[in-house]
């Protein structure tokens, strides 16, 4: 009867501890973020002398705005020749462990493959990386926006 007890007690004991530990929801420890670049028209660096000016149309290069995603910040710039998407490029993704690395790395090539296909931010997200994929749209909105492109 008593080793009855015991190991009763004990069961109880080890279930309660077990439901009361509480697990690491998996967002990083809060860590100084490097300075975002400032959102608009990034103005032109001058050419150093004598050199040629390419041929038609100018080329603007836009931050987007700072999209504060629940894995972190996403800001892009867009490059631009007239309204034409040439580039896109992102300044800041989130970061922080193996697994942010990972979707990353799969997902921001793919987006900025879906921008200079489509020419504007009308995109389709990454499957596992929603989260990514709208800051990615929202940054990329906003830049085009301060540029008054479609």
């Amino acid at each position: 009867m008593r080793r009855l007890t015991l190991w009763i007690v004990s069961t109880i004991a080890a279930v309660v501890l077990l439901f009361s530990y509480r697990t690491s929801l998996g967002a990083p420890a809060p860590t100084a973020v490097p300075s975002a670049a400032a959102p608009g028209i990034v103005p032109p660096s001058p050419a150093p002398p004598g050199a040629a000016r390419p041929s038609g149309p100018a080329r603007t290069t836009v931050n987007g705005t700072v999209a504060r995603t629940r894995w972190g910040p996403v800001q892009v710039q867009v490059v631009l020749a007239g309204s034409r998407i040439i580039d896109v490029r992102t300044l800041r993704h989130p970061t922080g462990n193996d697994r942010d690395d990972e979707i990353n790395g799969y997902a921001l090539p793919r987006l900025r493959a879906e921008v200079l296909r489509a020419q504007n931010a009308h995109i389709d997200a990454v499957s596992g990386a929603t989260v990514t994929s709208g800051g990615y749209v929202e940054s990329l909105q906003a830049a085009l926006d301060a540029a008054h492109v479609g």
